[in-house]
């Protein structure tokens, strides 16, 4: 099977979003024991940190996370196709086009969601990585931004980066105000328009079209499912991470993913093993806040590790003491 042909690898795609601060490689390594089918990807890095940075300290990752993309930002085609083949020689299974970002610092380097304002631009870049790379290119973009933001403007977008090869786009929902709100306002205040996305299939039949934006539940995919190739899912899947778990029964036949418990004691060599490389236990427990949610005796579990996680000495046993209230 052609490797650069994602609609015939699946039926429909569930996928978690890049969260930058959030969805980090210890995140997505708990995210993977809750869910061992759904794809993962990196924040985004910017082709500048890669080109002239560590780039091992930031194309490192567990080989448990697969299926992993990399989702990098940028705009010049040349910077796009060097760090398209990093991620190959890294092993990503997936390498991603940021153009929905709206911060100010993305825009200042005149790429993320301001990019959809240059669509020959964009369908370069997928060009030259495409060019370097034998991995899936992909998009992930908006529905407008600021008053750009009638049907055309984003059909004419993805019809643009398609005739360059992109044949999965990710498509956030919501237009970006670039000027006004900040980038939490604007995953919030601009109205959520799926229906845009569905009609992107229907103009696109033969790309795959996967819906970010507003999925918190089981029952918002079988809604979006028969209408696209795939949802993203954003803050549920870190806010309510077990949500996966129901995912997995849900969509992938897994009728005996991890407990909660379960994936705790698989955490643990983790977590000491990563405590031996110099990681502070708190860089990983943050992740795990929600895992008990809605259980009672979760605010005793967030409390101690909240309070306890950034203590010198700490290690795994603690997450002993913080499961000491648990109610299952």
């Amino acid at each position: 099977m052609d490797k650069t042909n994602l609609k015939d690898k699946r039926d429909f795609r569930i996928s978690v979003a890049p969260m930058m601060g959030w969805t980090d490689k210890h995140d997505r390594y708990f995210l993977r024991l809750i869910s061992p089918n759904i794809w993962l990807y990196t924040v985004m890095i910017t082709t500048g940190a890669l080109i002239h940075g560590d780039a091992k300290s930031f194309l490192d990752f567990n080989e448990e996370e697969h299926p992993l993309a990399l989702q990098l930002g940028g705009s010049n085609p040349e910077d796009l196709g060097i760090c398209a083949k990093m991620a190959e020689e890294f092993n990503y299974d997936e390498v991603n086009l940021n153009c929905g970002c709206p911060s100010d610092r993305v825009q200042r380097g005149d790429f993320g969601a301001c990019l959809m304002a240059q669509p020959k631009l964009v369908a370069d870049g997928v060009d030259a990585m495409k060019q370097s790379c034998d991995i899936p290119v992909t998009v992930k973009t908006r529905i407008g931004i600021d008053e750009q933001d009638d049907y055309g403007f984003v059909r004419d977008f993805v019809g643009t980066v398609a005739e360059k090869g992109c044949g999965l786009f990710i498509i956030h929902a919501r237009k970006a105000w670039l000027h006004g709100l900040s980038p939490k306002e604007n995953r919030t205040v601009p109205p959520l328009k799926w229906d845009t996305v569905y009609q992107l299939k229907q103009d696109f039949p033969d790309l795959a079209i996967e819906l970010n934006g507003g999925v918190q539940t089981i029952d918002h995919i079988n809604e979006v499912a028969p209408h696209t190739d795939g949802v993203m899912i954003g803050r549920e899947a870190y806010q309510n991470p077990y949500f996966l778990a129901d995912i997995e029964r849900m969509f992938y036949n897994n009728i005996s993913p991890l407990t909660r418990h379960e994936v705790i004691d698989r955490l643990k060599p983790y977590i000491e093993q990563q405590i031996a490389g110099g990681v502070p236990l708190k860089d990983i427990t943050r992740h795990i806040l929600g895992l008990y949610q809605g259980i009672r005796g979760a605010r005793h579990y967030r409390r101690v590790l909240s309070e306890q996680a950034y203590k010198e000495g700490k290690n795994s046993e603690l997450l002993d003491l913080a499961l000491s209230n648990i109610k299952l």
